[in-house]
């Protein structure tokens, strides 16, 4: 009996000791800050969250996840950024440009992982790519490397083209520098580049009928936000007008566009997991390296060419890593 009631009192006793240890476990709580929708970063988000549970972390238990979508209205970045400081979050992860800029204006204590920004440096998120300082780092798309690819390829796919057009968002300032890229590499080639631009997802429809009224004969369309929030829009309009292009995305391509030339979004996103990992776990923004893609994938869809009545080159389809058939 009075072992009994000695067990019975080692389990009253050890149960509150239980009880505050669950307690006291850390809730860690992220920023997500984005000028894009709910639905077009699915797939990031996803990924996102994937790379967090292997690294640990439960979403819901041991982290909280706060998101903050602008829904293509840059002007209210400002106002979420400013909201998700006031919530004292542990870490900030910005999604493009336009929201990692906002996220560095509104705080300089709160460690911030911008992702997908395709000049880091030129946009001034960060002072060098190896040595970020300050409070950001993050995970670069390098699209400013990329551009001037997209062109070659359009060249070589469309041989007797002479005027491109450019989709993408003026507000982005990055997209501007890629657009003075892009330019550069078409004159190289002879080519003539015109932008046209949609800095809000209803703005995306007009940008694309002036572009089949300026009768350009190709198209490079930009990972902006704003403008991925248009896919299916985008692929339609360009197959309607048999207008041949080449997205930085890779998902334009399985959704039927002809090509794209750039970094896996899913990939730079669970890179960026692991940037919030190592914050978390005291390692500060200044002295993480901003990464760069390791790899830049080529995707074609043949379906979409033969549609167009283009012929790709065998020396495009050996670099491709995914083609469609």
């Amino acid at each position: 009996m009075q072992l009994a009631t000695f067990t019975l009192a080692l389990v009253l006793l050890a149960a509150p000791l239980t009880s505050e240890a669950q307690q006291t476990e850390r809730v860690y709580r992220i920023g997500w800050l984005s000028v894009g929708s709910p639905s077009g970063a699915v797939d990031a988000r996803r990924a996102f969250s994937e790379a967090l549970l292997q690294l640990g972390y439960k979403e819901g238990r041991t982290l909280l996840v706060e998101d903050r979508f602008a829904e293509g209205r840059s002007d209210r970045l400002r106002d979420f950024a400013a909201e998700l400081v006031r919530l004292k979050v542990d870490v900030l992860v910005s999604h493009g440009t336009p929201a990692g800029l906002a996220a560095k204006q509104a705080t300089t204590s709160i460690p911030i992982v911008a992702v997908g920004s395709g000049d880091p440096v030129g946009s001034g998120l960060v002072s060098s790519l190896g040595r970020p300082g300050g409070n950001v780092t993050g995970v670069s798309a390098a699209y400013r490397d990329i551009v001037a690819k997209c062109v070659e390829l359009l060249k070589d796919v469309v041989p007797g083209m002479s005027r491109i057009g450019f989709l993408g968002n003026a507000d982005n300032v990055v997209n501007k520098a890629h657009f003075t890229h892009a330019q550069a590499a078409a004159g190289t080639l002879g080519l003539a580049m015109e932008y046209f631009s949609a800095t809000k997802p209803d703005e995306v429809g007009r940008a694309l009928a002036a572009m089949s009224r300026a009768r350009v004969q190709g198209v490079i369309v930009t990972a902006d936000v704003v403008i991925t929030s248009r896919q299916g829009e985008i692929v339609e309009f360009v197959a309607r007008v048999r207008l041949p292009a080449v997205y930085f995305v890779d998902d334009y391509v399985d959704m039927g566009g002809l090509m794209s030339y750039g970094p896996n979004r899913r990939e730079l996103f669970r890179h960026a997991a692991v940037y919030v990992d190592k914050i978390l776990k005291g390692a500060k923004p200044a002295d993480l390296p901003v990464e760069q893609p390791m790899k830049v994938a080529l995707a074609v869809n043949l379906k979409t060419a033969r549609a167009l009545g283009l012929t790709i080159p065998p020396s495009v389809l050996l670099r491709a890593d995914h083609v469609v058939e």
